[in-house]
C-alpha cells in the first residue's frame, strides 16, 4: 500500500497505534454532532410532564453526555486525550419523531480534531435517555448519530446544522 493509501492508525507491520500529531500545528477546532432517540408519544409527554420513575431525564442525560465526551480517550483506544475548551450537549423534545434530538458541540485548540468527543457526547446522552426511560418504553431506538459540522485543521465540514 502506498503511503497515501495507508491507514493512519496502523504501523508498517499492521499493528494499531496512536497517530503522531506532534508535527501538526495547533489550531482552533470545533465539531458538532447530532443523533436522536425515538420513543412513544406517551413517553415523550411523560418526560415533558416530569412524570418518569428516574427523575430529571433531560438534564441528567445532558450532563452524562458532557462527562462521556470528556472521557472519550478512555473509551476509544486510539483517541488522543484533548484539552477541551468547550463541550456542551443539548437535548430537545421533538413531536415529529416522537422523541429527542441530541446535539453536542466540542471545541479545543490543538493538533487534532474533536469529532470523536462530540460523537461520544451524543452517544452517551442517548444511552442515558434510553436507560432512564426503558422501564416505561420498550419501543425506543437510538439513531442518526453523525458529525454535522467541523472546523479547523485541513478538512472542514460545514452544514447548516453546525
Amino acid at each position: 500500500m502506498s503511503d497515501g493509501n495507508r491507514l493512519s492508525h496502523l504501523d508498517a507491520e499492521g499493528r494499531a497505534r496512536m497517530v503522531d500529531v506532534s508535527g501538526k500545528p495547533a489550531t482552533a477546532r470545533r465539531a458538532v454532532a447530532q443523533g436522536h432517540l425515538a420513543c412513544s408519544a406517551e413517553t415523550l409527554q411523560r418526560v415533558r410532564d416530569g412524570n418518569t420513575p428516574k427523575g430529571a431525564v433531560i438534564s441528567t442525560a445532558e450532563l452524562a453526555g458532557v462527562i462521556g465526551g470528556k472521557r472519550t480517550s478512555d473509551l476509544v483506544p486510539l483517541c488522543h486525550p484533548l484539552p477541551l475548551t468547550k463541550l456542551s450537549v443539548t437535548i430537545t423534545p421533538n413531536d415529529t419523531l416522537p422523541g429527542f434530538l441530541i446535539e453536542a458541540e466540542a471545541k479545543t485548540t490543538g493538533p487534532t480534531g474533536v469529532e470523536m468527543e462530540a460523537l461520544t457526547a451524543v452517544s452517551i446522552a442517548a444511552l442515558t435517555l434510553f436507560d432512564m426511560l426503558k422501564a416505561i418504553d420498550k419501543s425506543m431506538t437510538i439513531g442518526g448519530i453523525m458529525v454535522t459540522g467541523k472546523t479547523g485543521g485541513r478538512s472542514d465540514l460545514k452544514s447548516d446544522r453546525a
